[in-house]
């Protein structure tokens, strides 16, 4: 998915960021060519903004050892110009990825906007790890959910304004897959997942005892569930770099 917010577009401009994000799954006998190969496909085709592109590996859950291709963010217009028009471009990854890849893996994409009113980014960084959490909406119950992501983001504005994260929303969402909402959190140091970040005591601070209780039996609610990943930035295999600035976000 990531997914992160460096695209700037014109502010008459009813366009967004999307980011396209490909799940890879290369043979474990040829883990080597298949880096290789992808390695010189993104420094070649997908070095430059609106269709730089970063390489993340998954560390847990049924999809460990997999790489997610995440290329963005970019406005759908740029789209009829893509890296796929460029020459040579599309050979290239028939000859030198598509090889060392297992069958059926590559053909598993989708698309994500990037919430800029819900994320919050307060100074630059530079990505090394994220949890992704993903979440299935309820049909029907997109707004409502939504509305309950504006909540939490209020709390994390006002009690915990240095923590990072972005809001990705799915552009064709699948009730079969239940990938509709994306929340990215970014960290550092492993030790981040064991820290207790006090989210339902901040939460109830702000709207009262007892309210994270509710909030809780709301987002349950509107959601059928989710699940959790870890990906860790690999920047041998990107074409651009990690980092973010804030100030070319959108």
């Amino acid at each position: 998915m990531l997914l992160l917010p460096l695209l700037t577009i014109g502010q008459n401009s009813t366009e967004y960021g999307v980011f396209e994000n490909d799940l890879l799954i290369p043979n474990p006998t040829q883990i080597s060519q298949f880096e290789k190969g992808i390695t010189a496909h993104n420094k070649k085709y997908h070095s430059e903004a609106p269709h730089g592109v970063r390489v993340y590996w998954i560390t847990n859950g049924p999809r460990t050892g997999s790489y997610v291709w995440v290329m963005g963010p970019f406005p759908w217009s740029s789209m009829d110009n893509g890296p796929a028009q460029k020459e040579g471009h599309d050979a290239d990854w028939r000859n030198n990825v598509s090889p060392y890849l297992m069958p059926g893996s590559g053909f598993e994409s989708s698309y994500w906007k990037f919430n800029a009113d819900l994320s919050r980014f307060p100074r630059d960084f530079t990505i090394k790890n994220m949890a992704v959490d993903t979440w299935d909406i309820k049909r029907g119950k997109y707004k409502e959910a939504m509305a309950l992501v504006k909540k939490v983001h209020d709390v994390y504005t006002a009690k915990s304004p240095d923590d990072t994260f972005g809001i990705y929303t799915n552009e064709f969402p699948s009730t079969k897959e239940g990938r509709d909402l994306a929340v990215i959190s970014f960290f550092d140091k492993s030790a981040w997942l064991g820290e207790d970040h006090s989210i339902a005591k901040k939460y109830d601070e702000m709207n009262g005892a007892g309210s994270w209780d509710q909030f809780l039996k709301n987002w349950m609610n509107v959601t059928n569930g989710g699940e959790t990943e870890i990906w860790m930035y690999r920047p041998d295999l990107s074409g651009i770099s990690g980092d973010v600035k804030v100030s070319e976000r959108q």
